[in-house]
């Protein structure tokens, strides 16, 4: 009797071990969960929003902000523009003069020359803006057709989650704790990634921003023909950060590409792990885009 007893104690216990376990293991694979659906929902976010953000204009991206750049650029930096104009038509009539011999083999033709370069000049400073807003034009659409063929593939497949689920349910007690561990690392990490993909993103448009606050100083320099090399670096650098915007995506096309690879085999943290070092190669990349659009149109 005590026999029977016994193994039914024996019995009971183990059968309320194992819903012990169940549950832990139930909660575990809940939080699991949790936490890679809110890192797979912040990189799909965070890298979506990359593609507005980088196809929109500098006048649209903050109406607010480009309005007060458009302002102090015209009040305050274009009457110093027109000093420098008017320094260098001043050395260019100077110079012209010095070269026929104080006029005596002067040529009508130079005089009218000189007029037009002038003119020329001020034209440019008085549509700086203009001229400044149609290479970004040109760069956002060269922009937003990429977007377009990229499209909305820079996702994480949210079927990746149910296979995870899947094979992450049928683990034991000890591996899910750690698996549990090293997806709140993995979290955080992303967290991290995607603050420095805003920062990336969002400062591209903040040195547009300044770039284009300056711009009638180097445009008044085109009228002469050694300072001209001013405003010719000054358009390169315009150009740059414009094309900057096609390479960034390109780097979420290649991201969207690596991503949409990662499959669920038997060891389902390492794909976690795969979509974590994408995304680093996704930010190392993104820091690269300036150096490399500034060394294509020769920017300093």
């Amino acid at each position: 009797m005590g026999a029977i007893f016994a193994h039914r104690g024996g019995f009971i216990l183990n059968e309320l071990f194992e819903q012990i376990t169940d549950w832990l293991k139930e909660m575990l694979v809940s939080a699991i969960m949790n936490n890679l659906s809110g890192l797979f929902d912040t990189v799909n976010e965070q890298v979506g929003s990359i593609a507005t953000e980088v196809g929109t204009t500098p006048a649209n991206f903050s109406p607010g902000v480009f309005t007060m750049i458009q302002s102090i650029s015209e009040t305050v930096i274009l009457p110093i523009a027109g000093i420098f104009l008017t320094f260098i038509a001043c050395y260019e009539l100077i110079k012209m003069v010095i070269d026929h011999n104080n006029l005596s083999s002067f040529e009508t033709w130079s005089f009218f020359k000189w007029v037009f370069k002038t003119f020329v000049a001020v034209m440019l400073i008085t549509n700086t803006f203009n001229i400044v807003m149609a290479v970004f034009d040109v760069a956002q659409h060269v922009v937003n057709a990429s977007g377009g063929i990229i499209g909305d593939s820079t996702a994480v497949d949210p079927a990746l989650l149910e296979d995870l689920e899947t094979t992450i349910s049928e683990m034991d007690l000890g591996p899910l704790v750690g698996l549990l561990f090293q997806t709140l690392i993995v979290q955080l990490t992303i967290r991290a990634l995607s603050i420095v993909i805003f920062v990336i993103v969002y400062g591209r448009m903040v040195e547009i921003y300044m770039l284009t606050s300056l711009a009638p100083i180097p445009f008044s320099t085109f009228g002469n023909r050694e300072q001209s090399q001013i405003g010719q670096s000054y358009l390169r650098s315009l150009f740059a950060l414009g094309f900057q915007g096609f390479l960034i995506m390109i780097c979420v096309g290649i991201y969207a590409v690596l991503v949409q690879s990662v499959s669920v085999g038997d060891d389902p943290i390492a794909s976690v792990w795969m979509v974590l070092g994408y995304t680093v190669l996704l930010c190392f990349t993104l820091f690269k885009t300036s150096s490399i659009a500034k060394a294509v149109f020769s920017a300093h």
